[in-house]
């Protein structure tokens, strides 16, 4: 008899895999690196660091933290990876050649020694001299011939004294691929002038030196190249399935757990039947958001509305927005369609000043979830926080009445936001109601992975997928059951 089980086990895995999609290359690559999977590619890789007067002496310790960090995830060697390092100020300077160190260990110590030149901005001088002198044979570059890739990375935090625009595109003419990470008050006209395209893949950018070694992983996963097949890549657990993953050679299939349907994305999924549900977003717009990524955080709210049931009788949302002070956008009921919704979130306005998540969080817990502002007894309630920083204030007591008021709490960072205030907002399991990345162009995995929509517990048999799922089951069991007992017989 102890074969019979196993079909049935057999029977209920595949039934469960309602649909599927492929893995895109790029989620692959960063699966692969995640699990050790990949070598990277053979690479003339020339960083050109910025060591102005403006770099502090402590930031550009922390510059080099960063190069030591991407170097750490290179095949370092020969017939591998080649790393030069270019300083520069008002002058520049060659650091290491491409031809000076044959080992990961020397690389490294010889980055470690690096000292800031303290001068002007000649950034254009820089991007030149690599072209001239880093790049060429004698320093240690391939023939470009070999099938060797040439990158650069550009990390700078200010205004050029010189021009970079033409120097720059003879230098992409030239095959070497530049990326532009810029810090602080950096010029972003800048950046574009200097990187490749696409530029979205290209440039970089992050408030300050100190979140800087965060892009470690976007530029290992840019190095990487993974093998043709790739083993359990749903094991290495970064993928976009919103439920389940299932594993197929070189890539891997989306699937829903029962009751719920596979939607046209390929990834997420969508309650049988959708339920009651009071949602409030609470979104940071301090001054360190910048106009720019708020549009973005506009854009993120309205990917998680599209994927709710909006009505007066299923999803009701609110919005409130907060700085150094807390104003409610619209409340839970204002709106009972999607496009009203969306057009309302649309219209939002950027408040700047400071971050005072601990207020927000009062607001949220003491008023956005009253019944007097569209909230309704008994049905689910979800707290969805955003933030780009630390907080000006305490937001522990505010939190934790969050939890014991029943809130099911997202917490969702970018940036500078402080990891363990976010998982002390977060429900529990943390791990699957906290969220954070260095991009705000990287929020849409996340909204991917929000949950919102739930089938009732209490009666899933409403659910009209899973009624279907269980009599296939129940037939299909049958069926064995008969066949075992000729078999037997």
């Amino acid at each position: 008899m102890a074969a019979l089980p196993t079909l049935v086990f057999l029977l209920l895995s595949i039934m469960g895999a309602l649909a599927v999609s492929p893995a895109p290359l790029d989620l692959r690559t960063a699966a692969a690196m995640a699990a050790g999977l990949c070598k990277t590619r053979p690479t003339d890789l020339v960083f050109i660091v910025d060591s102005s007067r403006s770099v502090r002496p402590s930031e550009f310790e922390q510059v080099k933290v960063f190069l030591a960090k991407v170097i750490e995830g290179l095949d370092v060697g020969p017939d591998a990876t080649r790393v030069g390092v270019v300083n520069y100020a008002s002058r520049v300077k060659n650091e290491v050649s491409l031809k000076t160190h044959k080992t990961k260990a020397g690389l490294l110590k010889a980055v470690s020694k690096i000292e800031p030149l303290s001068t002007g901005t000649m950034t254009g001088l820089a991007i030149q001299f690599a072209l001239n002198v880093a790049f060429s044979e004698a320093e240690g570059a391939r023939i470009k011939s070999s099938g060797v890739s040439k990158v650069a990375i550009i990390v700078t935090d200010g205004r050029p004294q010189d021009n970079v625009k033409d120097t720059s595109k003879r230098t992409r003419d030239a095959g070497i691929e530049l990326y532009a990470i810029g810090v602080g008050r950096v010029d972003l006209n800048t950046l574009r002038q200097i990187a490749s395209e696409p530029l979205d893949d290209h440039v970089e950018y992050v408030e300050s030196y100190s979140v800087i070694e965060k892009l470690t992983k976007k530029f290992k996963e840019a190095f990487c190249e993974p093998p043709k097949i790739v083993a359990d890549l749903c094991a290495t657990g970064d993928h976009d399935c919103q439920q389940v993953c299932v594993s197929a050679p070189g890539s891997f299939k989306c699937a829903c757990k029962q009751g719920f349907d596979l939607q046209e994305d390929g990834k997420s999924c969508k309650a049988c039947g959708s339920t009651a549900t009071d949602v409030v977003f609470l979104i940071d717009g301090s001054k360190s958001v910048r106009p720019e990524n708020f549009e973005l955080v506009k854009k993120w709210i309205n990917q998680i509305v599209d994927k709710m049931d909006v009505a007066e009788n299923k999803a009701r949302v609110g919005l409130v927005q907060y700085s150094s002070t807390v104003k409610q956008e619209f409340s839970l009921g204002q709106y009972n369609n999607k496009k009203d919704v969306k057009d309302a979130v649309k219209k939002m306005s950027y408040l700047e000043r400071g971050t005072m998540t601990g207020q927000a969080l009062r607001f949220l817990t003491d008023n956005s979830f009253a019944l007097s502002n569209g909230a309704r007894p008994g049905v689910t309630k979800v707290g969805i926080v955003f933030t780009d920083g630390r907080s000006q204030d305490y937001i522990g007591e505010a939190a934790k009445k969050a939890k014991v008021q029943g809130l099911k709490m997202y917490a969702v960072g970018v940036g500078n936001a402080v990891e363990d205030e976010l998982r002390e907002i977060a429900s529990e399991p943390v791990g699957e109601h906290y969220f954070y990345t260095a991009d705000f162009k990287a929020m849409t995995s996340i909204a991917n992975k929000l949950q919102i929509n739930f089938c009732p517990e209490e009666d899933p048999c409403e659910c009209e997928t899973l009624v279907k799922f269980q009599k296939k089951v129940e037939d299909a069991l049958q069926a064995l059951m008969k066949k075992h007992i000729l078999f037997k017989s």
